[in-house]
């Protein structure tokens, strides 16, 4: 119950301010009892969503939904809900600085849409975006996505770089079209690792860390008709982790520790990369 509210109000439906169903009324749609919708509001009060949560008057949905759903206290999440709203934090800087290392680009290209949106409707004008991405080389031995049984046949190396190749394309395509629409000063950079990146790691503006694992699944895809399996991520669903510099130690040093890591990377082992198969 409470991941479908918070998602109720991830989306909008329950928007700022607003007064929640009664208890009553959301015991009798999700028929269970009024102590396990009591229990369910005190989780999404706990995570700065709900205030107002008793067993009197209905509940009202956060006046500062933004704090909450991206404060130093909102919950790990996964990414296709919390890399989004961090992303377009993050273009309201100046000088948006990103860098990435996944395996495809997907979820940030994802996540870029609404920040874009935002500078189209002349709601955020960042002066300057700087992107940096690395990605696996095309000439790897992935260690996943592989097929099941061995990696006799490369049909799953040949989907998979023609998503990191199309994703990249996108995500570069939309950012540099910022130049002639409204004239900022954009930069996206793509550089190859010679190695499968088990985490994704995103850092924003020098300030912020998210952090995910990507787990294997056993999965089915379907090639010429025929259903085959390989062990794959899906990268979009990971659990997303935030890490913030500020007063507390650990955050800062983990922000901080993954920029040398980053940057180790880009500068030594990495080589070009150009979004093409050829």
């Amino acid at each position: 119950m409470a991941d479908e509210l918070r998602a109720r109000i991830r989306s909008g439906v329950l928007r700022s301010g607003e007064r929640m169903p009664t208890q009553a009324q959301l015991a009798d749609e999700f028929g269970v009892e009024r102590g396990a919708v009591r229990q369910a509001l005190r989780i999404l009060q706990s995570e700065q969503l709900l205030t107002n949560v008793s067993k009197g008057s209905p509940a009202t949905v956060a006046s500062d939904l933004a704090r909450a759903l991206t404060g130093p206290q909102a919950p790990p999440l996964p990414t296709t809900v919390g890399l989004a709203p961090r992303i377009a934090t993050a273009f309201a800087a100046e000088h948006v600085e990103i860098d990435a290392v996944c395996l495809t680009s997907i979820s940030l290209t994802l996540a870029i849409g609404e920040p874009l949106r935002q500078i189209h409707a002349g709601r955020l004008k960042p002066a300057k975006v700087d992107v940096r991405v690395l990605l696996p080389s095309r000439d790897i031995d992935l260690a996943f996505p592989v097929p099941v049984g061995g990696r006799g046949d490369d049909w799953v190396h040949e989907r998979w770089l023609a998503m990191r190749n199309a994703q990249g394309q996108v995500l570069q395509h939309n950012l540099l079209a910022l130049r002639a629409t409204h004239g900022i000063d954009v930069h996206v950079t793509f550089r190859a690792l010679p190695f499968t990146p088990p985490v994704k790691l995103y850092l924003l503006n020098g300030s912020e860390a998210l952090f995910a694992y990507y787990t294997l699944t056993r999965r089915e895809a379907e090639i010429d008709h025929e259903q085959r399996e390989m062990y794959d991520a899906r990268g979009t669903q990971s659990m997303l982790f935030s890490f913030r510099q500020g007063p507390g130690l650990r955050d800062t040093t983990f922000v901080e520790q993954s920029h040398l890591w980053f940057n180790a990377l880009w500068e030594t082992i990495s080589s070009e990369l150009v979004l093409t198969s050829s």
